[in-house]
């Protein structure tokens, strides 16, 4: 199996100067995250599954969380970038299909998989390939849901969110893979980014400040409807899957 021919040429030529600044940005609070996450396991080895034009690996080497870092994606453009980076602790980047990942059993420490699985045609391919090449695994995906989120169809397929989550959305399909969830975090975009966000919209920027000052005073509803999702799992080898 390989991603349809649609989404390939979509993600093809996707990373390009103008939007550098976002992505290292974004890819700063997903990399603090995984740090966290990650920070009472060993590891020797890491590979990041959909590592786009490489800003998750920037921060990761930048901060000396593993010397031997790896990234794949489906996008030539983004794999061609993140090599012209030439990042200090990532020791190979390629191409490929989308599901098949070319490495042996259990052959890395970690995977990760950040805002990747919300563009993946076929979840639970790609979540058993990543189970069947790592030890433990972090995933992290943004949290779109809302109440008649079909009416917003058009707004998220504009940057390829085909599949939308809540935190037990996610839990659910992990753990009827067999993932065991360790650790997990309910996270909120740091200043920053909403700035970036919110560069043109002053008004919208305090709306959503004030949003999470509320949830941050409310966990059970920060656990509903966080920003993004965060957690890092392993295999339960007491839970069958669905087949």
């Amino acid at each position: 199996m390989q991603v349809s021919a649609q989404v390939k040429e979509s993600y093809a030529r996707q990373y390009g100067a103008s939007s550098v600044a976002w992505r290292m940005a974004a890819a700063k609070n997903k990399a603090r995250n995984i740090q966290e996450l990650a920070k009472n396991i060993s590891f020797g080895n890491v590979l990041e599954v959909g590592c786009g034009e490489g800003s998750i690996l920037h921060w990761l080497s930048e901060w000396n969380v593993c010397q031997n870092l790896n990234g794949i994606d489906i996008s030539e453009s983004g794999v061609e970038v993140a090599q012209s980076k030439q990042i200090k602790n990532v020791q190979h980047l390629g191409v490929f299909d989308g599901y098949s990942i070319p490495f042996p059993d259990q052959h890395f420490d970690l995977v990760i998989c950040s805002h990747v699985m919300e563009h993946v045609e076929h979840e639970r391919t790609l979540l058993r390939e990543i189970m069947r090449v790592s030890k433990y695994q972090i995933f992290e995906v943004p949290i779109d849901f809302t109440f008649y989120v079909d009416r917003k169809i058009s707004h998220f397929l504009s940057y390829g969110h085909i599949n939308i989550y809540t935190p037990a959305l996610f839990r659910f399909l992990l753990k009827t893979e067999s993932f065991q969830v360790l650790h997990d975090k309910c996270c909120l975009y740091d200043d920053e980014l909403l700035k970036m966000l919110f560069a043109s919209n002053r008004m919208g920027y305090y709306k959503l400040k004030l949003k999470h000052a509320l949830l941050r005073m409310f966990p059970y509803f920060l656990g509903i409807k966080p920003s993004s999702y965060a957690v890092l799992t392993k295999k339960d080898k007491q839970k069958a899957t669905i087949f």
